[in-house]
């Protein structure tokens, strides 16, 4: 029999490199394409998060509409529950017994004094299977183009929301919840910013034209302007024959550098969330102390 010894030095460094990737604190974004079959979707979401707990990502973050894509104002009705329904005690589940925070940006809420409209909650599940924070979108999209033809008015069936939401600590820093549209409204991520955030996140379902043209430049301008991470799961593809998303999910550093996308194609796409290097960048630049709030505050209207 023959016994192979790692020599001394190489063993060292094996074992180094092994505490690093430890303590290192990966996020995963999980991109899909939601339709209006919610059991095939969990099933997408049950592969999409043992994708990324073998990519050692300690949280999974996952699209807007991430429960289902309906085709029609009716059956976003008919086919939402409330977050004591099935599908989140499911994602409950999947959760806990895989060891990871989910990010569930964006599902369907049934509401009790509500049979016309749903709410559009993003919601944050522990390694524990514990709902600790849910979000409701306060921006709602509502576009109603006559030259293009395009119409999309998410305030036909979606109740706004009325509350900014503190960030959340979690393995990876303190994460703040929001909606897609949200990103539009710099007010609201800097407001996040000051309450203690280090992640923004923004899943979404973005349209493919508005997509192409500003996904990728707004989402690097809210990490640039918050210094702060920016994680956005996206939907991507064709859900039905009048909804196309995007894609491109990706995150991105303070720095505004993007750190992992995942295109066109349904898959997880991996980084590492370092918080020295987010100190770093807000001690070298410390915006927060230069910013006005004395000013911007103030309103003032010229005849």
């Amino acid at each position: 029999m023959i016994v192979m010894f790692m020599p001394r030095v190489m063993f060292k460094k094996e074992v180094k490199r092994l505490i690093s990737t430890m303590t290192h604190k990966f996020a995963a974004i999980c991109q899909m394409r939601s339709i209006n079959d919610k059991q095939k979707n969990l099933e997408v979401v049950s592969q999409l998060i043992h994708e990324a707990k073998q990519k050692n990502a300690c949280i999974a973050f996952f699209p807007e509409a991430c429960d289902y894509m309906a085709e029609n104002k009716k059956e976003v009705i008919e086919l939402a529950e409330p977050l004591n329904g099935p599908t989140v005690t499911c994602y409950k589940k999947l959760a806990a017994q895989n060891n990871i925070w989910l990010s569930m940006g964006g599902i369907h809420e049934a509401l009790p004094d509500d049979k016309e409209k749903v709410s559009n909650t993003h919601i944050l599940i522990d390694n524990e299977g514990n709902l600790v924070s849910k979000y409701r979108k306060i921006h709602l999209f509502d576009m109603d183009n006559k030259e293009t033809g395009l119409r999309l008015m998410e305030s036909d069936y979606v109740v706004k929301g009325d509350d900014i939401i503190p960030p959340v600590c979690t393995p990876i820093g303190n994460v703040a919840l929001s909606i897609c549209y949200d990103m539009r409204f710099a007010e609201q991520s800097l407001l996040l910013r000051n309450m203690g955030a280090q992640i923004l996140t923004y899943p979404s379902a973005f349209t493919f034209q508005t997509g192409a043209a500003h996904w990728e430049i707004i989402l690097r301008a809210r990490a640039i302007e918050t210094q702060c991470y920016v994680i956005a799961a996206a939907q991507t593809g064709a859900h039905n024959k009048k909804r196309m998303s995007w894609g491109h999910s990706m995150i991105i550093d303070p720095w505004g550098i993007i750190l992992a996308q995942c295109a066109e194609k349904i898959g997880v796409a991996v980084a590492e969330i370092d918080l020295d290097l987010l100190a770093k960048i807000r001690k070298n630049m410390p915006c927060e102390e230069h910013r006005r709030t004395d000013l911007y505050s103030l309103i003032r209207c010229q005849k």
